[in-house]
């Protein structure tokens, strides 16, 4: 494992996916202590255009490669959720910390196999849920949860559509593990279990309802779902791919002394606004920060090099996903499974 004074934590890339740049090759250039040293993809002719493009170092010519390359330290896995569970574990055992995208896996089956790997070869994955980096979120839960400004809470809501009309894209694809609650909807359920307090913990959420709209047979274009926790807080979701809204993102807070409205937890380094109303005070104000993605390869490489805590732990992955999973038990639509 590297330490401050060694070399910086050296990451190969898993595809020349369009997430990367923004995800990690813009964002490790402004961290200390990282580097984007090689890249894999099928497409070869796109591997060798996305290292030229982006200024890295080396291109393997198959993703058996860069797993196997001695000069990695880590792995970023932006591959479609149907491979995350295979190639991320087998980074791992091959001695690598990974960054695996959003949703950690395809179903909690897979996530509980990737965290069980991670374990056991005593190596960092992380889940790439961004958002919880920065510290728009670190100041919600600490008003909500840490310092209990709003009192017992009663009903947390989150939502997040944007308008992907290209139903070829691989997110519409049921053999990818597609699906809007797969993409943005993995947000709104993260964000959900954070601000109702069950992140990180035993607690689970129940489904009491939910429904799809498709766009194909078992994939869903929008979906809308119901819960609770175990001390009584209502909690909904609802998200889309399909959306008339160019973009909609929110998360509302309520309890018994007033509420907490977010407008755009999930990239809040573009715009964001915090309103809070608490025993009849209003305010209204954004939160500094960097790019949530800078806040997050800081933490994954803190994780890395000092073994440092971090939120999104493939644990809290296997909750994440076993909430996918009974949404889509109780829509009546089946769960998604890797390639």
């Amino acid at each position: 494992m590297n330490t401050a004074s060694s070399r910086p934590v050296r990451i190969g890339i898993l595809g020349a996916a369009r997430i990367a740049p923004m995800a990690l090759v813009r964002p490790a250039r402004e961290v200390d202590g990282v580097v984007v040293a090689a890249v894999a993809a099928r497409d070869q002719q796109r591997a060798h255009a996305f290292a030229h493009k982006h200024g890295i170092a080396r291109v393997h010519g198959s993703y058996d490669a860069l797993l196997k390359d001695p000069d990695l330290d880590a792995v970023y896995n932006p591959l479609p959720n149907s491979h995350h569970k295979a190639l991320t574990i087998a980074a791992l055992q091959a001695g690598k910390h990974v960054l695996c995208e959003k949703p950690l896996a395809a179903n909690a089956d897979d996530a509980r196999a990737m965290h069980d790997a991670a374990v056991a070869a005593g190596r960092v994955l992380m889940e790439a849920f961004h958002w919880r980096y920065h510290p728009l979120a670190q100041r919600v839960v600490d008003d909500a949860i840490v310092h209990q400004r709003l009192g017992k809470l009663a009903r947390v809501r989150a939502s997040f559509a944007i308008p992907l009309l290209l139903p070829g894209d691989i997110r519409f694809r049921a053999d990818l593990a597609g699906g809007a609650l797969m993409d943005t909807g993995c947000y709104t359920v993260n964000i959900v279990r954070t601000f109702c307090g069950v992140a990180g913990t035993s607690r689970a959420l129940v489904v009491d309802e939910a429904r799809a709209l498709l766009s194909s047979p078992g994939v869903d274009r929008a979906f809308f779902g119901k819960m609770h926790t175990d001390d009584g807080i209502a909690v909904e979701i609802e998200c889309s791919l399909m959306s008339t809204n160019l973009f909609s993102a929110r998360a509302v807070i309520e309890g018994e002394r007033g509420r907490i409205d977010v407008w755009n937890p999930v990239v809040p380094q573009f715009f964001h606004r915090l309103r809070t109303r608490i025993d009849g005070a209003s305010s209204s104000i954004t939160v500094p920060g960097r790019a949530s993605y800078t806040h997050q390869l800081e933490a994954f490489r803190d994780a890395v090099v000092a073994g440092a805590a971090f939120p999104s732990t493939s644990h809290d992955g296997i909750a994440n996903m076993a909430t996918i999973d009974a949404l889509y038990d109780k829509a009546g639509l089946p769960r998604r499974h890797s390639s």
